[in-house]
């Protein structure tokens, strides 16, 4: 690499594009982004930081939301090679943090077949996020020992296969991306392998955007929670003692109030 150039010609960069917000992109991940001439971006990264790349950079959509996907992570994998073998500087953008749910060993399997070099830019993971907005801390001394990130993502069809012993331990914070469609299940799930009812939860969408909804509750009201999140939200749930924190007593208790006997 040449200096002040971030990215030769045919190299290929994965990036962590953060939670949304661009302030809180890395300064290499906002160089990389002003250096490609070709930027192949997911669902959630938003348009201010696309605004980022440079005039004239080619930008190509290839997110998935919601179970619609305008791309097969087959053909991603395939636009990737085309745009390297063609000389090109290709920066492919990933919500959050490239390596956490972000199917980067996949194409980075594909393109080193073919030779192409392939590096990483981190970023930061929603979790991350999520707990700086709510002024919560993801583990507390003497409280959560341990975090643990899963996704409820699954292909349509599957059953959600989650190890609920595990995730039910008490001593540590889990956090389960894309679970909002699932929240009822995980909720149900967790209690039955002996995870307390009143364990806090915090139900983030849109984490550091300017729609940001921070919703607290209790694990036996998570599907309550989250009947209000629109599918095309991204959410995380977070679970644990430590996420109540300072604020557990603004968890929104007319929530609670308007959940009743529905409640498990």
């Amino acid at each position: 690499m040449q200096p002040n150039e971030p990215i030769n010609p045919g190299q290929v960069w994965l990036v962590g594009a953060g939670p949304g917000d661009p302030d809180l992109l890395t300064r290499k991940a906002e160089k990389l982004i002003a250096a490609a001439d070709i930027l192949f971006y997911d669902a959630l990264v938003g348009p201010g930081v696309l605004a980022l790349a440079r005039p004239g950079t080619e930008l190509v959509s290839v997110g998935k939301r919601s179970g619609r996907h305008s791309k097969s992570q087959e053909s991603i994998n395939d636009l990737l090679l085309t745009a390297a073998r063609a000389g090109r500087r290709v920066v492919r953008l990933k919500g959050g943090d490239p390596s956490i749910f972000g199917r980067s060993a996949e194409e980075m399997a594909h393109l080193a077949q073919a030779g192409i070099p392939v590096r990483i830019c981190p970023g930061i993971t929603t979790a991350s996020a999520a707990a700086a907005s709510s002024h919560a801390s993801l583990t507390l001394r003497g409280v959560a020992r341990g975090l643990t990130l899963v996704t409820a993502h699954l292909r349509s069809g599957e059953p959600l296969m989650l190890d609920w012993e595990a995730l039910a331990r008490p001593g540590g914070t889990v956090g389960i991306y894309m679970g909002r469609a699932a929240a009822g299940e995980i909720a149900r799930g967790l209690i039955a392998a002996g995870r307390d009812p009143n364990t806090p939860v915090l139900v983030a969408v849109n984490v550091s955007l300017p729609g940001e909804r921070l919703i607290r509750g209790k694990l036996r009201a998570l599907a309550f929670l989250t009947e209000a999140v629109s599918d095309d939200d991204p959410t995380l749930l977070l679970i644990g003692e430590a996420v109540g924190g300072a604020g557990e007593e603004r968890r929104v208790p007319e929530l609670e109030r308007q959940c009743g006997s529905a409640l498990p």
